[in-house]
């Protein structure tokens, strides 16, 4: 039986096994998809030992492996010279591994109908999901960007490489007036400290967009509904990019019109 894999470290929060087999299960496809636990000094053996099983489809990629999952398998996208990261490996029909990046799509589709062009966004965050966020970003036109970062200097890097008009500071500078505010980083997810950010600056009509979705209430989105503005969880994003590694891995497309029971079974 085909199967596909979801990579990182840690895994155990992850919610797209139950996402994909729902989905397998609504298709009738014949596969199973599977989490599993991958440290970076063992992210060689992983592929050497996947390449090797001819069942194997290939494996969503997530933290802390979204950039150095680059060096194990081909670009033949130029992901490298793009978006500097792929979340998803795919086998292809000539047996090769395939870098490929969904969160771009993943990302932006919540948010599709807000008008960004020439407007200011903070981005929390400077790993790979912020890679294919600042990436989508500059396709639509948005800036100033302010990237807030343990380390400055590679914010404004990023900033640089995305050609994006902006600055980047440390993690704990004030949010400025945005109309857009996404956490890219894993800060207030599962066993992670809390994001510490202070939301008063906002104008009543921003829209604060956190990618953790385990919990999918965050503190960070309690804040921001607790002024009142709008919000994107983290379940957004995921069952974004999901649903097209779903078509991509196992050759059917995922049932979106059933997005709300899906929704309602990744938070019972």
């Amino acid at each position: 039986m085909m199967y596909a894999d979801v990579i990182g470290d840690p895994i155990a929060h992850s919610k797209s096994p139950l996402i994909h087999g729902f989905w397998l299960d609504a298709t009738g496809v014949a596969g199973d998809y599977r989490k599993v636990r991958v440290t970076a000094a063992d992210l060689g053996v992983y592929f050497a030992e996947r390449r090797a099983d001819p069942n194997w489809r290939g494996c969503n990629v997530t933290v802390p492996h979204k950039v150095a999952v680059l060096d194990h398998v081909e670009d033949r996208g130029d992901l490298r010279g793009s978006i500097g990261a792929a979340n998803l490996v795919l086998r292809a029909e000539d047996g090769a591994l395939i870098g490929i990046n969904t969160d771009v799509a993943g990302f932006y589709a919540p948010i599709a109908g807000l008008e960004l062009e020439g407007r200011p966004v903070t981005v929390i965050g400077a790993g790979g999901a912020a890679r294919a966020i600042l990436f989508a970003l500059a396709r639509v036109g948005a800036g100033p960007v302010t990237l807030l970062n343990r380390s400055p200097l590679k914010g404004a890097a990023l900033l640089a490489a995305f050609g994006l008009k902006g600055r980047a500071l440390p993690l704990d500078a004030a949010i400025p007036p945005s109309a857009l505010v996404v956490n890219a980083t894993t800060l207030g997810m599962v066993g992670q400290p809390p994001l510490m950010v202070d939301l008063s600056g906002l104008d009543e009509d921003a829209v604060v967009y956190d990618v953790v979705y385990a919990p999918v209430e965050t503190p960070l989105l309690a804040q921001a509904r607790g002024r009142g503005l709008d919000t994107v969880d983290g379940l957004d994003m995921l069952i974004g990019q999901a649903a097209v590694a779903f078509e991509l891995l196992f050759g059917a497309a995922p049932p979106r019109d059933r997005d709300d029971e899906l929704r309602a079974l990744l938070l019972a």
